[in-house]
């Protein structure tokens, strides 16, 4: 998986990991995340966009997935995200690009998504969102949301 920005300490690049926003009157105000971001899909099979809730990343999601064939799975869906517990694999088996919004919600995912990108190693497989630590141990004392 590909890492395109490092949200803790100060040098954190909100900027970056905001991605496109809305003004008052509803115009796309164009951020620097969306080209290395679509760079990122056209070499790599697993683009993660990690950062703070209402951040933008499910705007710059739909901004880069809207010129592919791609499939959307929100996990802050309750029977969505049910049906990812029930059958990882099958979830995550689409041919073409996924977008998995809120992928901390199922963690169990990940190894669903490291063999269908074994399996199949194209690049711009899975376009991943979270608004939590996904990847390692979680801190202690929080609670898993």
């Amino acid at each position: 998986m590909r890492p395109l920005f490092h949200e803790e300490g100060p040098e954190c690049h909100t900027e970056l990991v905001k991605g496109p926003s809305r003004t008052p009157l509803g115009r796309v105000v164009p951020r620097h995340a969306e080209k290395p971001a679509a760079d990122a899909l056209s070499d790599t099979r697993v683009v993660l966009i990690n950062g703070a809730r209402q951040s933008g990343k499910s705007t710059l999601v739909r901004l880069l997935a809207k010129e592919r064939t791609a499939e959307w799975r929100s996990l802050d869906t309750p029977v969505v995200r049910q049906t990812a517990q029930e059958d990882p694999a099958g979830f995550v088996a689409f041919p073409d690009l996924m977008v998995i919004d809120e992928i901390q919600r199922v963690p169990e995912l990940m190894l669903s998504i490291k063999e269908q990108v074994d399996t199949d190693p194209r690049p711009g497989r899975f376009l991943l969102t979270g608004s939590a630590r996904v990847l390692g141990p979680r801190k202690p004392g929080r609670a898993a949301s």
